[in-house]
């Protein structure tokens, strides 16, 4: 069936869209992108200073509303979007992008303080947002939630341990809200990047430059915005088609440990 622009317009440039983590990498460049398409944007994250510089340049395209609140603080979290103002208080899309990687060592020493942050950001932090926005889209038996996976999710690789396994609970997660918000009409899917070059290393080194770079040389990793338009692609799907599973990686991966690299 052919997608007709002015139907698109129509049905999607009056959406709201929540996205979590939206201060760097893929929330950034994903609220960029959507701001072009007039969707009106919900912008959270845990650095104020950042939220504030997105409003005011996205402001000019759209309308944007920001949340300041760190994903792992359940009391923040809920009572944030349970105060949303009317206009944007039916969130149509849910983005669940916010997460990390602390450290990337064996299990025998990896550090317990890393093991919370994950487990704390990747899978109660979309948790607790989930729960703050699925009663509303049961509600009006209508909504898109998106979690934002990993290949890790997909595969275990040495030293990606509890990394790994917040990844997998994502995917687990994902799965099991898919079947359970099925009978309200809810469409619910996963897009899975491999390597992107973003703050994403920097955090898992902990500010070691040095090390976050060495991640990318001799390949071309994915960059944000090539998972922003994968999302722009995903959300515009007719209302009877849900992108349920996607793997995004660039050409050079094959795994988590196979690569083709510059010689």
């Amino acid at each position: 069936m052919f997608w007709d622009f002015k139907l698109f317009k129509r049905m999607f440039m009056s959406k709201t869209v929540l996205i979590t983590g939206a201060t760097s990498g893929i929330g950034k460049a994903t609220a960029e992108l959507f701001a072009t398409k007039k969707f009106n944007l919900i912008l959270c994250g845990r650095r104020q200073d950042r939220l504030d510089e997105l409003s005011k340049a996205l402001g000019k395209q759209t309308k944007v509303l920001t949340l300041n609140f760190d994903a792992r603080d359940r009391n923040s979290v809920i009572k944030s979007i349970n105060s949303l103002p009317e206009d944007f208080s039916t969130i149509d899309i849910l983005i669940n992008n916010a997460g990390n990687a602390h450290g990337l060592d064996p299990i025998e020493s990896g550090s317990i303080d890393d093991w919370d942050a994950m487990i704390d950001i990747n899978v109660k932090g979309l948790l607790y947002v989930s729960k703050a926005v699925i009663p509303k889209m049961i509600e009006k038996k209508s909504g898109h939630i998106i979690n934002i996976g990993s290949t890790a999710g997909k595969e275990v690789y040495p030293k990606g341990n509890v990394y790994c396994a917040s990844k997998h609970a994502v995917d687990a997660l994902t799965k099991g809200m898919r079947i359970d918000l099925n009978q309200y009409g809810i469409r619910v899917g996963a897009v899975n990047p491999g390597a992107v070059e973003t703050e994403f290393s920097n955090v898992r080194f902990k500010g070691d430059d040095e090390k976050a770079a060495d991640v990318y040389k001799g390949f071309q990793p994915l960059v944000a915005e090539d998972i922003a338009e994968t999302l722009l692609f995903v959300v515009t799907r007719p209302p009877h088609v849900n992108i349920a599973d996607l793997i995004v990686t660039p050409t050079a991966q094959a795994s988590a440990t196979i690569w083709k690299k510059d010689q």
